[in-house]
């Protein structure tokens, strides 16, 4: 095995997007990652095409470097089953509401009965000592919550002013990053201190302090009333821009990058103009730029501006859509998209892992497991017979 968590167990009971995306970048990383199912297998093995029943596309993409132990934890039998397997682990993680987990019987001091030294890591919808600890929570209702749909309004054009969700599980996929970060970490203070602890992610604040990062603006001084959010990114002209035969995707940010902007442009005025020599003048003016830069790119085309702005080393790039993303010549060159052969669901498509360690590299070790594939595995590692097996299947 490779990667930096090599030799690190860990019991995934997390289902949808959230929990998966953290395991699975844990078991890229080199971790072994043993996902709890339920007898009926979880919700996503049905979102997506499918060859066949119970790994849909979804599924295959949050799954992999995954073993699948298959259980009924209603069953007292099963439980205890879980709870030997704690003791031979790492990490014990989920994404359930505090109320469930603990009717489980499966919360911190359970499972820590268990095995000391775990580190117990978890993600909900709030903080679990709040008001809302037992609220549900999904990405949209998070997206709402931390003010993402509502910063995504000003420029939606003819819906101007009108709340939008993001295409995509922003809320879901940034806090599974989160997640794993923070069961990292906690190893590693494991690592130094010989001390397990428990590791909560809470969606909205997580979300809401992604959020601000850019927005709180005068917020930051005490003083949210005199205004919030980083103009530059509120003005209608900030959008890929219409090229003669296209479109492209713009950023200067330093003082020299706008310089070399305006020179592209021939706008030696602008280049020379004092009240666009810093970044606090060009916030202030950032529509009136903006606008001129989107009505200079119509003039030449796409590779035209590309090549020339390349010249005057201004930051640019092509506009993809999903077909051409996953077409795009580059990804291809750097291996991105890896065809490969699934025991079962025949030639499917991975994403490369994008983090790169020199030392210790993770690598993509298996695809994602059928439902209970390892159950003989797992529960005989543990000492149970072959019937004790299939009573608990």
């Amino acid at each position: 095995m490779s990667g930096p968590l090599a030799g690190v167990r860990i019991i995934d009971l997390t289902t949808i997007v959230l929990g998966p995306v953290a395991t699975q970048l844990l078991g890229d990383w080199g971790a072994e990652v043993i996902k709890v199912e339920p007898p009926e297998g979880e919700a996503m093995r049905g979102l997506g095409p499918a060859r066949h029943k119970g790994m849909a596309a979804y599924f295959l993409n949050v799954n992999r470097n995954k073993k699948s132990l298959a259980l009924d934890l209603k069953r007292p039998e099963a439980k205890e089953a879980l709870l030997r397997l704690a003791k031979t682990a790492d990490v014990f993680v989920h994404n359930m509401r505090p109320s469930a987990v603990e009717r489980l019987g499966l919360d911190y001091p359970a499972v820590r009965a268990a095995n000391p030294r775990i580190v117990y890591a978890w993600a909900s919808g709030y903080r679990a000592d709040g008001p809302r600890r037992d609220r549900g929570a999904f990405d949209d209702i998070i997206q709402g919550e931390s003010g993402m749909a509502a910063i995504n309004a000003p420029q939606q054009g003819s819906d101007l002013g009108v709340p939008r969700y993001l295409p995509m599980a922003v809320s879901d996929k940034l806090c599974g990053h989160s997640l794993a970060s923070a069961v990292g970490m906690a190893l590693f203070h494991r690592e130094r201190t010989g001390e397990g602890q428990e590791v909560h992610v809470p969606m909205m604040e997580t979300m809401a302090a992604f959020n601000l990062v850019d927005h709180l603006w005068h917020g930051v001084l005490g003083e949210p009333e005199k205004g919030l959010g980083y103009p530059r990114m509120f003005t209608p002209y900030r959008r890929p821009y219409a090229t003669g035969d296209g479109y492209i995707c713009i950023l200067a940010t330093t003082d020299r990058q706008w310089r070399n902007l305006f020179l592209a442009l021939d706008r030696h005025d602008l280049a020379d103009d004092p009240k666009y020599a810093t970044i606090a003048g060009r916030t202030d003016h950032i529509d009136a730029l903006y606008k001129m830069l989107a009505d200079s790119m119509r003039e030449r085309g796409t590779a035209e501006w590309r090549e020339r702005l390349d010249a005057f080393d201004v930051p640019n790039g092509a506009v993809n859509d999903l077909q051409s993303l996953v077409a795009d010549p580059y990804l291809h060159e750097t291996g991105f998209f890896q065809r490969m052969e699934h025991p079962t669901e025949g030639p499917v498509v991975m994403m490369a892992i994008p983090t790169e360690f020199s030392g210790s590299p993770g690598d993509i070790r298996s695809l994602a497991p059928r439902l209970g594939q390892h159950n003989q595995e797992i529960l005989g590692d543990l000492g149970y017979s072959e019937t004790e097996i299939e009573a608990l299947r």
